[in-house]
């Protein structure tokens, strides 16, 4: 699976919304600048976040953004499905847009494909914003440290 840079954007946006929960609105440029988005994306992405019940605008000079639910209720799954569609690695293992496979009946590698839809849609359907906000940054060195699941390396 990998994110799209909308889907990107909005949980950085998600993530400051969450960092400022109770505190007021932020503004579109504030929002904008702190995350790295252009505006114009940022503008449309806000449409969409709200037209999900996720986020509430206010007008004017002291308006902005907030969330519109408490961090907990709001998982990354939710969004990362709303903008990227599926968690599937392949279409033939997808839930919502199953995708027909000549090989299905002797494939072997579907299994381990099945599984890896199903952990990560339980793993972001259970990372609420309340739960991501208080992760610690990524080392570098994390990122490249292989983690093996079992002594087969599978």
């Amino acid at each position: 699976m990998r994110l799209s840079r909308k889907t990107d954007y909005a949980l950085r946006v998600l993530m400051t919304l969450v960092d400022r929960w109770g505190q007021g609105p932020i503004s579109m440029n504030e929002l904008a600048k702190k995350n790295e988005v252009p505006k114009k994306f940022l503008e449309h992405i806000m449409l969409d976040l709200k037209s999900q019940g996720w986020v509430e605008s206010s007008p004017g000079r002291m308006g902005g953004y907030v969330l519109a639910q408490p961090p907990e209720r709001i998982t990354l799954g939710q969004v990362v499905r709303h903008f990227d569609g599926i968690l599937a690695p392949v279409g033939c293992v997808s839930q919502s847009q199953p995708e027909a496979c000549s090989q299905s009946a002797t494939c072997r590698f579907r299994r381990v494909l099945l599984d890896v839809r199903n952990a990560t849609a339980a793993y972001l359907d259970g990372a609420t914003l309340a739960k991501v906000a208080r992760n610690q940054p990524v080392d570098p060195r994390e990122v490249v440290t292989l983690g093996l699941i079992d002594g087969d390396g599978i």
